[in-house]
């Protein structure tokens, strides 16, 4: 196939990219940059430097590269900052989405793999989450991710777009190559090791008091191989049906873990003490989130490699020495 992947030279998109060009398809990275690194886009892939809401490059970037497919993972992914300015995150990642959903219509663009969050169901009745639960975000990052989602679904019900809907929490770890390079980070592993690895004081505890065993929060952590593993299933199954599909599914090792846990799997890890300083709440963050994946597990065979939050934090941690050491100062980006 011949793939567009927005946010592709980000941490997640970038992965990605790589796992589908490794694959044999032909891939076009469209990034403004801004979040993104060019050295992270894979050799064999063709990098467009653009926005997803300049519509008139992103009718040149369809037309030239004769796109099929489409994969988004271009949008701003910080919750807690979303609660101070919900405006950059509805005009990013909803309005300039429906740009991009434009240019795919109008190209007569058959696929659409969208890159979403486990964000949407809030503070869910049950844990772990299955699909079909209510859909009720607690901060503007998942709302602006839900409208998309919404998007989709008429869409597809109107134009008979297919499209696949992947949502997950929390992408972690690093492949040999390609690991996290937020700027300022804000993901709990990365920021850890910047502790451990000095660049870094102490981690900062948001909020002691959740209604979690030992207080802090709890997620579901996956690692960033595993998620794009997943993406190519879902653009394969698309590919593969005769007819328009809608694929909703959510990704996770389907376990989740503590603040405080995690933070004593990378002090075993990286043989650091790893300080730590508690402060309040952020908003909108839920209380306890965790991803049930077996629908697909059993309908796209899906399997997660790397299941192990060792494994992960490991991961990560080799990848941030490793660049530590080619480029100083690299992990406090």
């Amino acid at each position: 196939m011949r793939i567009l992947v927005t946010g592709g030279a980000g941490y997640i998109g970038s992965v990605v990219a790589a796992q589908l060009v490794a694959a044999g398809h032909e891939v076009v990275v469209y990034d403004n940059l801004s979040k993104g690194n060019r050295d992270a886009v894979p050799g064999r892939a063709t990098l467009i430097v653009g926005d997803i809401g300049d519509r008139a490059c992103l009718d040149g970037a369809l037309r030239e590269g004769k796109i099929d497919s489409v994969m988004h993972f271009a949008a701003w992914i910080e919750a807690g900052e979303s609660m101070k300015e919900p405006e950059r995150f509805f005009r990013n990642n909803t309005a300039n989405a429906l740009v991009l959903l434009e240019a795919v219509l109008a190209h007569r663009i058959p696929r659409f793999v969208f890159s979403s969050t486990a964000a949407l169901y809030g503070n869910p009745a049950r844990s772990p989450i299955a699909e079909s639960d209510p859909l009720q975000p607690t901060n503007a990052y998942g709302e602006s991710k839900l409208l998309v989602e919404r998007m989709l679904d008429w869409f597809h019900r109107i134009h008979g777009l297919s499209y696949a809907s992947l949502r997950y929490f929390n992408a972690a770890g690093a492949t040999t190559e390609l690991g996290e390079r937020h700027s300022p980070e804000t993901h709990l592993i990365p920021l850890i090791l910047q502790v451990a690895l000095g660049t870094r004081s102490h981690i900062d505890i948001f909020g002691t008091d959740y209604g979690t065993p030992d207080g802090t929060c709890v997620r579901d952590y996956i690692h960033v191989s595993d998620l794009a593993s997943a993406h190519l299933l879902a653009l394969q199954r698309l590919k593969a049906d005769s007819g328009p599909r809608q694929l909703i599914y959510n990704l996770g090792n389907g376990r989740g873990f503590s603040v405080r846990e995690v933070i004593e799997v990378a002090r075993r890890v990286t043989g650091h003490a790893i300080p730590t300083a508690e402060g309040p709440r952020r908003a909108g963050d839920p209380d306890v989130l965790v991803a049930s994946s077996d629908k697909i597990r059993r309908e796209l065979g899906w399997q997660p490699q790397f299941a192990e939050l060792e494994t992960i934090v490991r991961s990560a941690w080799k990848w941030m020495q490793q660049r530590h050491r080619q480029v100083p100062g690299a992990a406090s980006e």
